[in-house]
C-alpha cells in the first residue's frame, strides 16, 4: 500500500509553523539571569552545606557518595537533586565532549523538541532555571524577538529548538556548578566490602590520563536511551545484526551520518517511528531520495504516552501494584507512539519522499554497491538504508555490567511467561525497587545490585516515564534523591545519633540566664 495514493484528507492541511534548531544567543542577557538564577538559589539556601558522613574504603582510598553515569539531561539533574538535598560528594562523568552530552548534537534529528514549550523539569521548581526564563531572557515575551528579527518571542515559539535546549541545559549546569567530568568513560562496575557490612561499588573509568577506578557508595546510572540496552539493529536471513553494524551502506538511526553524502542518492528507511521520519527528513533536505517502510497499514494515531503526563500518574504510578503498572505500559506499548505532525509534513514537502504502507522487509543483501530490500511486493534497489528501529531494553548488553547481568531481575518474572510472551519488549525491563535500585533475580549480588540505580528509560516499567521524559523528569530525579538521602541517613544512624549529643550550641548564652554545664 502506498501512503501517496491515498491521501487522508481531502481538507487543506494547515501550515506548519516555524521551527527553529537554535536560536541566535544573547551573551549580556544570559550573564544577567544567571546571576539572578545564583540569588534565587542563594534565598533558597540551595544548596546547602553536605551533611553526610565522610567513609573511605578498608584501605583508606576517599569514597563519593555517589557517582553519576552520565552527564546529560537526566545525569545532571539527578545531580542538582542530590545537591539540593545536601548530598555534595557526588561527582558526574561523560564519555562525551562538553556539549555533546546526550542526543541533542549527536543522533537527535529532529528540529524541535517534542514536547510542549511550557514543559519544565531540569529547573527543579526555580522560575529563573527554567527555559521559558532562559529564552524570554534573550528574546522578550511577545510574538517577536526584541533581540533578532528573524527570531519569534516566547509568545510566538511553537517548540523548543532542539540545540537551544542543549545550550539551556549547559547553562543550567553552569548556573548550579555541577561537578560532571567530560570524555570520562565508565568502563567495568565490580564491588568490596566496605565499613561493617556494607558493600562498596567500584567503578572502573578512563579518560585523557588512563584508567582508574573510583569507589562510590551509591552508582547511578543515567546513560541515556541506550543505557539499559543498545540500538535494536533486526535480523535478516541475509544479513545479521553483526554484518549490518559493519557494512558502510547500511546505518542505524543513532549512528553518525553525513547526509551531505547522500545527495543524489536514494536510500531505503525501515520504520515508522520519529526518529524514522527524522532521518528521512535529513536525507531528503541533502538531495536524497528516499523511499520509507511501515509494516502497519496506517501510522499510529494517537501518543497514549501523552496522557501520563500530569502529576498523578507521574508521582503516583510507582505506588501501583505490579499488574496495574504492567497493564498501563504493555497497552502504550501495543499501540505505538505516532510520529509528531511537523516531522510528517518535513517529508511530504518533498516530491521525492515516498511512505509505503503494509509492507515490511523480508530479507536484506548489503554489497559495496548498494542494499537489496526484498518486500512481499517487491524487490527494491537503494544505496543505502537506514534502520530506524529503536533501542532494546536488555542489561545483558551493557558491557559495564557484566559482572552482573545475568542476575538483575526483570518484569518477565513477575508477570509470568503468557504475558512476557505476548509483550517482549516491557518483559525485558528490569524490575525495580521504591529508589530506581537494581534487584537480584537469584539471590547472587544482592547487596551490590542494591547500590546500583538505572535512571533512564529502563526504569518506566516500576517508576513510569520519570526518567527520560521532561515531564516527568523533576519527579524522577526528586523521588531518586530522596531515597538515596533516606539511606545515606538510617546507615549512619549511630554516627547521628554521637552527633546529636555532642551539640553543644548554647542558645542562652547573651542572657543572663545562661548557666555553663
Amino acid at each position: 500500500m502506498n501512503a501517496t495514493a491515498t491521501p487522508s484528507s481531502p481538507t487543506p492541511l494547515s501550515p506548519v509553523p516555524l521551527q527553529l534548531i537554535a536560536s541566535q544567543r544573547n551573551q549580556l542577557a544570559l550573564q544577567a539571569l544567571t546571576q539572578q538564577a545564583r540569588v534565587d538559589l542563594e534565598r533558597l539556601n540551595v544548596p546547602p552545606a553536605n551533611w553526610v558522613n565522610p567513609h573511605i574504603s578498608p584501605d583508606g582510598q576517599p569514597v563519593l557518595d555517589v557517582l553519576i553515569a552520565g552527564g546529560g539531561m537526566c545525569g545532571q539533574t539527578v545531580a542538582q537533586a542530590l545537591m539540593r538535598d545536601g548530598i555534595r560528594n557526588i561527582q558526574a562523568i561523560d564519555q562525551a565532549a562538553y556539549g555533546q552530552e546526550g542526543p541533542w548534537d549527536t543522533y537527535a534529528r529532529m528540529l524541535t523538541l517534542r514536547s510542549p514549550k511550557h514543559l519544565t523539569g531540569p529547573d527543579l521548581g526555580v522560575p529563573s532555571m527554567t527555559f521559558r526564563a532562559w529564552y524570554e531572557a534573550q528574546h522578550g515575551e511577545g510574538e517577536q524577538s526584541h533581540f533578532h528579527p528573524a527570531t519569534p518571542g516566547w509568545t510566538g515559539l511553537h517548540k523548543v529548538g532542539r540545540l537551544d535546549w542543549r545550550d539551556y541545559l549547559l547553562w543550567v549546569r553552569d548556573v548550579m556548578n555541577l561537578p560532571i567530568a567530560n570524555q570520562t568513560r565508565l568502563l567495568e562496575v565490580s564491588d568490596l566490602p566496605g565499613e561493617g557490612d556494607s558493600t562498596l561499588i567500584s567503578a572502573k573509568v578512563q579518560d585523557a590520563s588512563g584508567q582508574r577506578t573510583l569507589l562510590c557508595r551509591k552508582l547511578v546510572l543515567a546513560l541515556g536511551r541506550d543505557g539499559s540496552g543498545a540500538p535494536r539493529w533486526p535480523s535478516f536471513p541475509s544479513l545479521n545484526a553483526l554484518q549490518a553494524q559493519g557494512h558502510s551502506r547500511v546505518f542505524h538511526s543513532a549512528d553518525p551520518i553525513n547526509f551531505d553524502a547522500l545527495k543524489g542518492l536514494h536510500i531505503g528507511v525501515l520504520g515508522a517511528g520519529a526518529s524514522a521520519f527524522d532521518n528521512a527528513a535529513c536525507a531528503l533536505e541533502a538531495g536524497a531520495k528516499v523511499t520509507q517502510f511501515c509494516r502497519r497499514d496506517q501510522l499510529p494515531q494517537v501518543n497514549k504516552s501523552k496522557w501520563t503526563a500530569f502529576p498523578g500518574c507521574l508521582a503516583g504510578f510507582e505506588a501501583l501494584d505490579d499488574e496495574r503498572k504492567w497493564q498501563i505500559y504493555s497497552y502504550i506499548f501495543s499501540e505505538q507512539v505516532p510520529p509528531p505532525w511537523e516531522t510528517v509534513r518535513r517529508c511530504d514537502a518533498h516530491a521525492s519522499f515516498e511512505l509505503r504502507l503494509g509492507e515490511t522487509w523480508l530479507d536484506v543483501h548489503a554489497r559495496d554497491d548498494g542494499v537489496k530490500a526484498i518486500s512481499p511486493q517487491e524487490t527494491y534497489s537503494f544505496d543505502a538504508i537506514i534502520f530506524a528501529t529503536g533501542f532494546d531494553v536488555d542489561l545483558l548488553e551493557r558491557p559495564e555490567m557484566a559482572r552482573y547481568s545475568a542476575h538483575i531481575d526483570t518484569w518477565a518474572k513477575h508477570v509470568g511467561p503468557d504475558k512476557a510472551t505476548a509483550c517482549t519488549e516491557a518483559a525485558g525491563f528490569p524490575y525495580l525497587g521504591h529508589g530506581f535500585e537494581l534487584k537480584s533475580a537469584d539471590g547472587e549480588h544482592a547487596k551490590a545490585l542494591a547500590n546500583i540505580h538505572l535512571f533512564n528509560w529502563g526504569s518506566t516499567l516500576s517508576h513510569g516515564a520519570v526518567a527520560g521524559d521532561i515531564p516527568g523528569l523533576a519527579t524522577g530525579a526528586r523521588r531518586l534523591s530522596q531515597a538515596l538521602l533516606q539511606h545515606f541517613f538510617v546507615t549512619d544512624a549511630n554516627a547521628h545519633w554521637q552527633a546529636l549529643q555532642a551539640h553543644s550550641e548554647a542558645e542562652l548564652l547573651n542572657t543572663r540566664w545562661f548557666a555553663s554545664e
